[in-house]
């Protein structure tokens, strides 16, 4: 194989991968039509809304501790299978939660927590409520208002629990919270007027994070705010909407914020078009609120029913939700990316593949088993093409000693040459444009997908989404020095490096003593570049390259040239 066309190809995939967000980014809608959608509503509905929840502004100086926080207030306790936590009676939020099954990190047993209350620097937490319109003169319940149970005290599966607050003006507010067996909270909020009055009021929905997390920031995955507007998935950077809010009108949809591996979200009721809302107002918020009021006549009541998802992004989860709860694109809050019809599908391969043998490492190794078998024939045409290549090697470098001063005359003969002896040179790029989809696409799975964290190999790999922890540079270990991070190429990266040299050594050598020289050097170039990267792309690699090297010498042994 020509590492020229190593180089282009690897130099062609990053072009795609940095060019294509920027080329092909989704279509805006253009500013002025949502403007005048917006304007068409608001004069429409009179939608300018009075509700100190919406506005809360969250006081950034107070220092409170987590478990200071949630052992200052009254609370619902809740758990099932998959979650643990409490939601606070002061405002009604959702600001405590532990995902059971998930390790905070490998070496610990201490779980992963989620959302936080808002008194402390990292608050993260949803609340639902109700908008009235700037002529009204209602009292709403706030995000400091304090609910009453009513009934049942611990929210659990099949046992909702149902809060209720009065605001003394002949108007009572109630919520029904219910959960079901994984990571979906159902809130149906009631209106009772018993006022002497009609009123409007406008169900609302919002998360708000109190700062930015530390994010990945690399244009592999997407981590910040989502949503589906009608049909338009819409994906925004936490910097992106500190500059400058969005708004979307939408007659279905959902909307909410995306970490790596986990998601909160918020989806209105069905057939209620809604405005939704990604801002920065001393704190990140995505919210949506009702376009239409719900009418509650004197003596009468009105609902209004919220799903909230507060999930780890397992892609059956995920998936079951999208088709059970009937929500448009849900299944992409998992970032699949632009390739999602080949990645999704090959992650379903994958992890049947692990079902089948407990072992994600396993799993990578016969799906490049697969692949190789897959193109086998293609690859055989390739690499007996290089052999001719690397056996006429002494005659290429004949005939341009030949016809060193006859540009024209030397690529005939050499056109000549490859044309009887059957010689494609640009074959040699052919099983690098194979492995590349299979490369990237196994990348951003292990990249993204929750099923893959914490997954071991064998031996040192505890997790195949994280780097080989080894070093060379502490003799893998037997030497007691913490390499800095630069210094950390592993075992797998080595044995990766050592493949593709073997490999290139099998490979014709480029005519050019300077390329020759600059060549030799490239396995090493991709070794330092891809110690970094998940064990488990390292180890598909290095299998890859073994797999291809017996091939290429098999066919190496058998094949000849009438020249010879």
């Amino acid at each position: 194989m020509d590492l020229r066309n190593v180089i282009f190809a690897i130099a062609l995939s990053f072009a795609v991968l940095f060019g294509w967000s920027t080329i092909f980014e989704n279509p805006q809608v253009d500013q002025k039509i949502v403007d005048q959608k917006n304007e068409n509503v608001e004069k429409k509905e009179n939608q300018t809304y009075d509700s100190p929840s919406v506005n809360l502004e969250i006081n950034k100086t107070l220092s409170i501790s987590r478990k200071d926080a949630i052992n200052s207030i009254d609370r619902i306790n809740f758990e099932n299978d998959n979650v643990r936590g409490s939601i606070s009676l002061e405002g009604a939020l959702i600001d405590d939660i532990l995902f059971k099954k998930y390790k905070a990190k490998i070496e610990s047993e201490e779980r992963v927590t989620y959302l936080n209350p808002a008194e402390t620097k990292d608050g993260y937490f949803v609340e639902t409520g109700w908008a009235s319109s700037s002529s009204g003169n209602i009292v709403l319940p706030n995000a400091k208002s304090l609910w009453k149970i009513r009934g049942n005290k611990k929210l659990s599966v099949g046992n909702p629990v149902i809060i209720e607050w009065d605001n003394k003006n002949g108007i009572i507010f109630k919520k029904k919270i219910e959960l079901d067996d994984r990571f979906l909270f159902r809130v149906t909020q009631e209106v009772q007027n018993k006022s002497k009055e009609r009123i409007e009021l406008y169900p609302y929905a919002q998360i708000t994070r109190n700062q930015d997390p530390n994010v990945t920031d690399f244009y592999i995955l997407h981590e910040g705010f989502i949503g589906v507007f009608d049909e338009e998935l819409k994906e925004e950077g936490y910097k992106d909407i500190k500059e400058k809010k969005k708004e979307f009108n939408a007659g279905e949809g959902w909307l909410g914020i995306t970490d790596k591996y986990w998601l909160t979200a918020l989806v209105p009721e069905k057939n209620q078009s809604f405005k939704g809302e990604f801002v920065y107002k001393n704190s990140f918020k995505a919210n949506y609120i009702q376009n239409k009021p719900v009418v509650i006549q004197q003596s009468s009541s009105g609902t209004s029913e919220t799903k909230i998802f507060i999930a780890a992004k397992e892609v059956k989860v995920i998936d079951g939700y999208a088709e059970t709860e009937g929500i448009n694109k849900f299944d992409l809050t998992i970032d699949w990316g632009w390739f999602y019809f080949f990645t999704k599908p090959l992650f379903f391969i994958m992890n049947y593949l692990f079902e089948l043998t407990k072992n994600f490492g396993i799993a990578i190794v016969l799906v490049t088993a697969a692949v190789r078998l897959l193109f086998f024939p293609l690859a055989n045409y390739s690499f007996r093409s290089m052999a001719k290549m690397k056996i006429l090697q002494p005659e290429l470098l004949r005939l341009k000693e030949l016809h060193k001063e006859d540009k024209t005359k030397l690529q005939q003969e050499m056109m000549a040459l490859y044309k009887r002896e059957k010689v494609n040179p640009l074959s040699g790029c052919l099983p690098i444009l194979i492995q590349i989809p299979f490369f990237f696409a196994i990348y951003k799975m292990l990249f993204i997908s929750l099923e893959m964290r914490h997954q071991p190999f064998f031996g040192w790999i505890k997790d195949l989404s994280a780097q080989d922890p080894t070093s060379i540079f502490n003799a893998f270990g037997l030497i007691p020095w913490d390499p800095p991070s630069f210094l950390i190429i592993g075992a797998w990266p080595i044995m990766m490096g050592a493949t593709m040299y073997l490999q290139q050594k099998l490979n014709p050598t480029p005519p050019d003593p300077v390329q020759a020289k600059i060549f030799m050097f490239f396995p090493l170039f991709l070794t330092i570049i891809l110690a970094p990267f998940p064990s488990g792309l390292v180890v598909y690699w290095t299998i890859n390259n073994i797999l291809t090297i017996a091939q290429q010498w098999v066919i190496y042994r058998s094949t000849t040239v009438k020249t010879k």
